[in-house]
């Protein structure tokens, strides 16, 4: 059952092989045998020989051949590794040279210990720098709706003044590269000031569309104010939304460990056949060989479904919320309601949109796999086209996912299928394509600057921290975790924030389309929207711009499901 390594520490990673010789064996050595005579009772105890085949358990002690086949004692304590079976020594320093000998790169042979060090003394420090970064991230999220107008001014005064110095900058020089020419310029020379006057013009026409963009979209602009506020106010009365990352997280973590336990009885499928070493592989015949495409699909679209839940339950958690008048009225926990509608209604939802992304990433994979393969071998058309097939793939799986996440908005409002609701999810992004474009502009920067706001802080406050510790000599190793987990929770807690205002956005939008605030219309909106629409009409003297739709109407649901 278990594979039993005679010299366990004798292994070259640089080849690729282990210099051992490997046995199979029934139990692995659980304490020290230090001499051939306990190898041989322990043959006879437990069945196991951890000698080579070619000798018998009687012939342990007797046979002078024993010096070779038989492992070098004293032989370790050892213990099977989980799943892979393997036997390994519970004392592991042996190891030290096998983890050393993967820094290939570095000359200097203690620099693994001196990172392991530094890692091990300032444990405390790493884990309470990433609880800080755990901390951070939920303050954000509570305050960034009061500074998120702050944001917006700062990023369009660095827009402005970077597009301005940047056009002032070619300009000035290209005067001051005229006025300086006389008639002995080289040719060099003058296809230089050339080229200088046409970046100044491409500049100049840059910065021209820009101040026109941000001109029609500065009230578009206002609009991601407002549903930066709103969303704040959605994580007081939905507190559980936090924590939603760690539920997918360990579910995630679950099913990907199920998926390599299954892979790796995959690998010992089939039937046993000696090759020409003498040894025996498992050789798979018949359906069973393309099993592992199957088991690769599964994990695609599984994991996919999985994250697909997790955007169908904030949905219908932040749909719960806008479109209940009274918030006193909500339901003691919107987030196990939407959980309970998810599993009841809307999993075939949920399966389908995660099928049409598992069908366009697949073909980007293997397209993938396909360039790697080829690297340095096919010619630059081929390689041309095929990265541009990767591209345009990724281009609409990006795409595809965003209409998902909306459309699994319309099913929480309307309890519709898949289709439908893809289908009213798009009409509606259309028609507010600016709206869209500012969101998923300036919103993501806004996320992206609190992304870089935290790990910041982390890292200063590990430096400030770091800076104490004598007992070690770098602090590569503990500053790199720290930064990498401090971002890892910053995009799963803002990641969050952005899905709840992409919801809001579009609940927004079907009731500011469906509804015009006259009785009998009511809006649903916060007043901080509300306050936004009636500044939209004055400034556009538009009464009443929310009325007049035509089709089917959507129906905001409140509570449970109706079929």
């Amino acid at each position: 059952r278990y594979v039993f390594f005679l010299d366990p520490c004798n292994i070259d990673l640089v080849h690729q092989k282990i210099k051992s010789i490997a046995l199979c064996v029934s139990a692995c050595p659980r304490k020290e045998l230090k001499t051939l005579a306990d190898i041989q009772k322990f043959a006879e105890t437990n069945g196991s020989s951890l000698c080579s085949y070619e000798l018998q358990p009687s012939e342990y002690t007797t046979d002078p051949r024993a010096a070779k086949l038989c492992p070098k004692y004293p032989v370790p304590e050892s213990a099977p590794i989980p799943f892979f079976h393997r036997c390994a020594p519970v004392n592991i320093s042996c190891y030290a040279k096998f983890a050393e000998a993967l820094i290939t790169f570095v000359s200097d042979s203690s620099v693994l210990h001196r990172l392991i060090s530094g890692v091990m003394t300032s444990k405390e420090i790493i884990m309470g720098l990433c609880l800080l970064s755990l901390v951070l991230s939920m303050i954000l999220m509570v305050i960034i709706r009061y500074i998120s107008r702050v944001l917006v001014w700062i990023l369009t005064i660095l827009v402005i003044l970077g597009s301005l110095g940047g056009t002032g900058v070619l300009w000035w020089l290209y005067a001051k590269r005229r006025m300086s020419t006389s008639g002995l310029e080289t040719q060099i020379a003058k296809d230089n000031l050339q080229a200088l006057l046409i970046y100044a013009i491409a500049a100049t026409v840059f910065t021209v569309i820009l101040f026109l963009i941000m001109l029609i979209m500065r009230k578009r602009v206002a609009l991601t104010i407002a549903l930066f506020h709103v969303a704040g106010k959605v994580f007081i009365h939905l507190p559980l939304l936090v924590f939603q990352p760690f539920w997918t997280f360990f579910v995630l973590i679950l099913f990907w460990t199920y998926w390599i336990t299954v892979l790796l009885f995959l690998g010992t499928t089939g039937s046993p056949v000696p090759n020409e070493e003498g040894f025996v592989e498992f050789r798979m015949s018949g359906p069973l060989k393309y099993m592992w495409w199957y088991h690769v699909v599964g994990l695609i679209w599984i994991s996919e479904f999985i994250l697909a839940c997790q955007q169908m339950t904030v949905a219908g958690a932040v749909v719960t919320y806008y479109f209940t008048r009274e918030k006193r009225n909500l339901p003691l926990t919107p987030i196990l309601a939407s959980v309970s509608r998810l599993v009841c209604y809307h999993l075939g939802t949920v399966a389908k949109g995660s099928f049409i992304i598992t069908l366009v990433k697949i073909p980007r994979m293997i397209l993938m796999y396909i360039h790697t393969q080829l690297k340095g071998k096919e010619n630059a058309c081929a390689r041309c086209m095929l990265k541009a097939c990767i591209c345009c793939l990724w281009c609409l799986e990006k795409c595809l996912t965003y209409l998902n996440q909306n459309a699994y908005t319309a099913t929480a409002i309307n309890s519709t299928n898949f289709c439908t609701s893809a289908k009213d999810a798009f009409v509606i992004l259309v028609e507010n394509a600016l709206r869209v474009a500012a969101i998923n502009t300036v919103g993501d920067f806004m996320l992206f600057l609190g992304k870089v706001l935290i790990v910041c802080s982390t890292g200063l406050a590990g430096i400030m921290l770091l800076n104490y510790q004598r007992d070690y000599t770098i602090w590569v190793l503990p500053l790199i975790i720290v930064c990498l987990f401090a971002f890892l929770v910053a995009h799963c807690f803002l990641s969050i924030y952005e899905m709840v205002v992409d919801v809001l956005f579009l609940c927004f939008a079907i009731d500011t389309k469906y509804n015009d605030g006259s009785p009998g219309r009511e809006f649903y909106m916060d007043k901080v929207l509300m306050e936004f629409v009636e500044n939209s009409r004055k400034s556009m003297k538009e009464a009443g711009r929310g009325g007049g739709a035509e089709g089917r109407e959507l129906k905001p649901m409140v509570g449970a499901d109706e079929e």
